[in-house]
């Protein structure tokens, strides 16, 4: 990890203005792995400028595939692909690195890769998903660290049950069955926004797909996906870092190409905590808050409809300058909380054991040198860093930008001191 650089920021600004959301990563992943499945060029739109989408363009250069970018537009040609196999150093670059597998199967009959790397946030098995393609007749040796998958026949559709609704393993399946002869039943599936968002896309290149965002999905096959244009959409996690820095600097704050609905599982922990919010149509949401917030009662990651887990580690922050005790269960990942201690660093009390942590409120934070140890956590302390009194560093900048696009220049827009250097 590269710590020359660094976000220096000088807190105690107020957010004021309008910032735009810009695309899902976790949807736009998806979705260029979705692309080496189409015979021609897929046109993603909304597409965010992050390492991790970098890296997921390199894989598919990698495979045969020509990537190009114009503005928030990328573009894919998979008329060519030829490869199977994803190097084990583009396979460490991003965490959900493994949702090439079902894609890379169902167009090669084979795919060849390493174990995924990405941010540290304990076990995130696969073993779901290579159960539901064994189901569908993938052929699995695990060996070496590399997994060697072998589809002679083509995949074939399955009725699979996922023992827990894993985002991943549905998008896997998701991609498997789209190329797979006959019709595939997933029960106990993700309903996550960039689930529904990947079916919208997958429906476009011909599959059939019903009950996505619910516990039931049904994907009947197309023989030969034909590519499209997409939008992705908006990054639901970026607009609410976005709303706890502009809550704990008790600012103002409009957003624009947002999702409101899909922020259901923490847009009424802020209101609670004393926020105002409203939302408009077009994708408009404001937020003002111009004074101490309340600490929520005890709150629980779920996976979505719940409480998203990628949000729990800016609202630790947030609720560090808050009013009262907060308790946060982490139900999701056992190592998520990796956050804490830089927190401490900047003045909060807080603290953890095992999967829970206990926030006490401060009436104020103080800058310290801290350092990001995987995406969110790193959102959570530019988040209080904004809020801080005096002057704060924040190094492992490098897992920031793999989820927020340009996330200074963002914060600075809307009056935060914030500078990379």
């Amino acid at each position: 990890m590269d710590n020359r650089r660094k976000f220096i920021v000088n807190g105690g600004r107020k957010l004021e203005g309008e910032l735009r959301v810009h695309g899902a990563k976790n949807s736009a992943l998806p979705l260029l792995s979705a692309a080496v499945l189409a015979h021609g060029e897929t046109v993603l739109h909304n597409c965010p400028e992050l390492t991790d989408v970098d890296a997921a363009c390199r894989i598919l250069t990698h495979l045969g595939c020509r990537c190009k970018r114009s503005g928030d537009t990328v573009t894919v040609d998979a008329t060519n692909v030829s490869g199977y196999e994803i190097p084990d150093a583009l396979m460490r670059e991003m965490r959900s690195s493994i949702v090439f597998l079902g894609a890379v199967l169902g167009r090669t009959g084979r795919c060849r890769l390493s174990f995924p790397g990405g941010c540290e946030l304990g076990a995130r098995p696969i073993d779901l998903h290579l159960a539901a393609l064994r189901q569908m007749g993938a052929e699995i040796a695990e060996e070496h660290g590399y997994l060697d998958c072998t589809a002679a026949g083509g995949l074939h559709g399955a009725k699979i049950t996922l023992s827990f609704p894993s985002v991943g393993a549905t998008e896997n399946i998701l991609l498997a069955a789209t190329s797979a002869k006959g019709f595939t039943e997933i029960h106990n599936a993700a309903r996550e926004p960039e689930i529904v968002d990947l079916a919208d896309c997958l429906g476009k290149f011909g599959a059939k797909i019903g009950g996505a965002g619910e516990s039931v999905i049904t994907v009947e096959g197309t023989p030969r996906a034909e590519p499209c244009e997409h939008s992705v959409i908006p990054d639901r996690i970026v607009a609410g870092t976005y709303l706890c820095a502009a809550a704990i600097t008790r600012g103002e704050l409009i957003l624009t190409k947002c999702e409101p609905r899909h922020m259901n599982g923490f847009i009424p922990v802020l209101e609670a905590m004393g926020a105002r919010i409203y939302t408009y149509g077009g994708g408009k949401m404001y937020l003002s808050c111009n004074k101490r917030l309340s600490a929520p009662p005890t709150v629980r990651t779920m996976p979505y409809p719940g409480f998203p887990t990628d949000i729990q580690a800016p609202f630790t922050a947030l609720c560090a300058t808050a009013e009262g005790t907060s308790v946060f269960v982490e139900t999701i990942f056992e190592n998520r909380f990796r956050h804490i201690p830089e927190l401490v660093r900047l003045g909060a009390s807080i603290k953890t054991e095992g999967r829970v942590c206990v926030v006490q409120g401060v009436k104020r934070l103080s800058g310290a040198k801290v350092c990001a140890a995987e995406l969110r956590g790193g959102a959570a302390l530019v988040t209080a860093a904004l809020a801080a009194e005096g002057t704060s560093e924040i190094t492992g900048l490098c897992y920031i930008d793999r989820g927020y696009e340009s996330l200074e220049g963002a914060l600075r827009s809307v009056g935060a001191d914030i500078k990379r250097v």
